[in-house]
């Protein structure tokens, strides 16, 4: 679904992506995994349309998105949520969810005078399909709570919940797991997974996890100093020397001998 070319992106003389080469399988849930300043939250922003690469392209399903503004990739169902939830913290779980289709009738001043029978009849729509996700979610139960009032597991949950109010097609998730308890993340983890599964989505999961990563993902890709450094099961990552080495450290080596 997704190949990235020799991808450039330097800031000055910094070369946070350096001639990074990869391909993301249709129906997969792809991880990447590095050391910090690997490059790869600065390659998720790269391919989400946040940053323009230096160079290097960006194709996916075939058609070239190199540069394409977020919005537009966002039409062709290509969404990301962040490291740090960005929900709407004044509105309602329910509203939050709301808001995320695009071209809606109420953002028309003609509609808003003249076609107030349409827009009601969409918010109609929208609400049921927000509890509908809401349900699927197993937060039913807060979606009259402002977004602003939930844990940081709950609003990763809102974030997962708001790629679904839209037909995405791959979704690139950025430490999902970050200060998340391991309760929720578990059932983060059976969310990304039921997706998948029942309704097609890829993923693309960046995460320090390795318990989240070997649980949902296949397969992994490691990153470091910019570009791929290696691809496989995540067994075959950890049972690589130059992996272990020089990029996940003689720590997790000396925990696998141990345990």
């Amino acid at each position: 679904m997704i190949r990235v070319d020799n991808l450039h992106r330097h800031f000055g003389g910094f070369r946070a992506v350096d001639g990074a080469s990869l391909e993301i399988a249709d129906g997969s849930i792809t991880g990447l995994v590095g050391p910090n300043g690997a490059g790869k939250s600065t390659l998720f922003n790269v391919i989400a349309g946040a940053l323009p690469p230096t160079s290097g392209t960006v194709w996916m399903d075939g058609e070239d998105i190199t540069g394409l503004p977020p919005h537009a990739l966002f039409h062709k169902g290509l969404l990301r949520t962040f490291q740090i939830a960005h929900e709407f913290s004044s509105m309602s779980c329910r509203e939050n969810l709301m808001m995320v289709p695009g071209e809606q009738a109420g953002e028309s001043l003609w509609n808003a005078w003249f076609g107030r029978g349409r827009i009601a009849q969409e918010e109609a729509a929208l609400l049921k399909k927000a509890d509908e996700v809401l349900d699927f979610l197993t937060i039913s139960h807060l979606k009259d709570e402002k977004a602003g009032n939930l844990s940081g597991g709950q609003k990763k949950l809102l974030e997962l919940g708001r790629t679904m109010m839209v037909d995405a097609k791959i979704v690139f998730l950025d430490e999902v797991g970050a200060g998340v308890n391991r309760t929720l993340l578990n059932t983060i983890a059976d969310t990304i997974v039921k997706l998948n599964r029942e309704r097609g989505y890829t993923f693309c999961v960046i995460e320090h996890d390795m318990d989240f990563i070997g649980r949902i993902c296949d397969p992994v890709i490691v990153m470091a100093e910019g570009k791929k450094l290696a691809q496989g099961t995540l067994d075959e990552i950890k049972a690589n020397d130059a992996v272990i080495e020089a990029y996940l450290g003689t720590g997790l080596k000396n925990k696998e001998a141990a345990g």
